[in-house]
């Protein structure tokens, strides 16, 4: 299953409470921090509302 290497890259300073909560449901406390998640419909619609703040990198994982 693929997973999606999300790292926080912009302040959330001045944009929605939304966005904020959104932010720190992906895990996120600090700037510059890479978290990883399962790639489902719920994180990527997470993702594209604050797609202007992060950086997103998809990564497939191969099972034996």
């Amino acid at each position: 299953m693929a997973t999606l290497r999300v790292k926080y890259i912009k302040s959330s300073i001045g944009y929605p409470k939304d966005q904020k909560a959104t932010i720190q449901a992906l895990g996120f406390h600090k700037l510059q921090q890479t978290v990883e998640h399962q790639d489902t419909p719920a994180i990527r619609g997470m993702i594209q509302k604050v797609i202007h703040l992060v950086q997103v990198e998809e990564t497939v994982s191969e099972t034996v």
